[in-house]
């Protein structure tokens, strides 16, 4: 008999056959958010495989500061790609990671002495911070926040302050891992009841003597993109010093030119021991890190951090030229003009539109949050938003616990004319 035919690609190239393809041949469990598949992309845009042009207020989950497809970034590859793609950092060393590690730790906050060590996703780096900070201080404990998202693997879920989809069905959880309540003061929590919560924390549940790290997004992004109040990052830097606390500044949605600084801890008066990085660092490429105090740092005996892939050549070529693209276009402060113009835009738009209850942000990570007359979140019509501006052209990324936060990251890179397409989409998608 012969061989059953095969679907081939060639064969389903529209957005529904291939979209059917994948509900046949991978797992519920991966998630996506728009059943449109990419065929090509540069800088801002993104064409699909039916050839329809969107413009992408997304940038992969904030990967794309510098755009797609920066010609900078592909040439670096393309170079790398001339001498090896991979070696194994810790087999056979190269002199670019240890280029790399000593251009982050002279352009994170503070001049203390710092090292840096590479892995491949967010979440890794996320998981190796804990790793350094239990290893420093020889203590299990972890304080988290609220709302806050730290990745999907087992270490990140226990972290992140959401359980519904990234905690469901996937218990026992590591131990020894708390939270305290995000100080949103549009929700009804102040900065003095998070540190209430902290204080209680400290009496009922576990000696601030035996807690490793308090970990930290400077602005939680899945969380809705809520900016930490200055008061309160003082306040958890005293708590760390008074106990020995590891504070942990996760950067990685934050990082790299985002919020209108290379780094967002720069908006703060306080520094962080550690900070984890990843997403833009290596625009489009798999490359995270923890660069941190070089004695909290050295603290694992060698073998104890690593992996196959961390420190990639490709992705630590990209990242130097990622940060030459920063530093020569100027992003950072090309990023407090572009959310200055997103925020007026917003706010000009909240009497036409009475569900926006708040526009917010720094930099360019800037977001819009929709309720109802009585305050209540309205996911609802967030949900209407980001599809009227789907179906129109614009792809829009939403985020909070309560899913009716529409959040902008759009590359840093966008041109001005094309953000101004976009923002006109959006008004009209928030009007319909």
């Amino acid at each position: 008999m012969p061989a059953p035919a095969m679907t081939t690609a060639l064969e389903t190239s529209t957005n529904q056959q291939i979209d059917a393809r994948r509900v046949a041949a991978t797992p519920r469990g991966v998630g996506i958010g728009f059943q449109i598949y990419a065929e090509r992309a540069e800088n801002a845009q993104i064409w699909d495989v039916e050839g329809r042009r969107y413009i992408d207020f997304g940038s992969g989950i904030a990967v794309l500061n510098t755009g797609h497809r920066h010609p900078r970034v592909m040439q670096a590859v393309k170079d790398q790609l001339e001498h090896f793609t991979h070696t194994a950092y810790q087999v056979v060393p190269y002199e670019s990671v240890v280029a790399l590690a000593e251009r982050l730790n002279a352009l994170t906050p503070g001049q203390h002495a710092k090292k840096t060590a590479f892995f491949t996703t967010g979440a890794e780096a996320v998981e190796n911070a804990i790793k350094i900070a239990r290893a420093y201080t020889r203590r299990p404990g972890v304080i988290a926040l609220t709302g806050a998202f730290h990745g999907r693997t087992f270490m990140g879920m226990a972290l992140t302050g959401k359980v519904v989809p990234y905690k469901t069905g996937f218990g026992p959880l590591p131990g020894s891992i708390y939270h305290v309540p995000a100080p949103v003061a549009l929700h009804g929590t102040t900065v003095q009841q998070s540190l209430a919560a902290l204080t209680q924390l400290f009496k009922a549940d576990i000696d601030p003597e035996q807690v490793a790290a308090i970990i930290v997004e400077p602005v939680q992004g899945e969380g809705g993109f809520y900016v930490q109040p200055p008061e309160f990052m003082r306040a958890l830097r005293e708590v760390c010093d008074r106990h020995g606390i590891v504070l942990i500044a996760d950067e990685i949605q934050t990082g790299f030119g985002r919020t209108g600084k290379l780094f967002a801890m720069e908006h703060y008066d306080v520094l962080p021991d550690l900070m984890t990085v990843a997403k833009s660092l290596a625009g489009g490429l798999p490359l995270s890190g923890v660069v941190g105090r070089a004695e909290i740092m050295d603290a694992p005996a060698p073998g104890g951090l690593g992996g196959t892939y961390a420190g990639n050549a490709l992705s630590i070529a990209a990242a130097h030229a990622v940060l030459d693209v920063i530093e020569d276009e100027q992003l950072s402060a090309r990023a407090g003009r572009l959310g200055q113009r997103l925020t007026s835009r917003l706010n000009a738009l909240r009497q036409a539109v009475p569900q926006i209850s708040d526009v917010r942000g720094l930099g360019a990570m800037v977001a819009v949050e929709f309720a109802q007359a009585d305050g209540t979140p309205d996911p609802v019509f967030t949900k209407k938003a980001q599809d009227r501006a789907r179906d129109a052209g614009l792809l829009l990324l939403t985020c909070g616990v309560h899913a009716n936060v529409i959040r902008f990251l759009f590359p840093l890179t966008i041109e001005d004319a094309l953000l101004d397409e976009g923002l006109d989409i959006l008004a009209a998608a928030l009007q319909a």
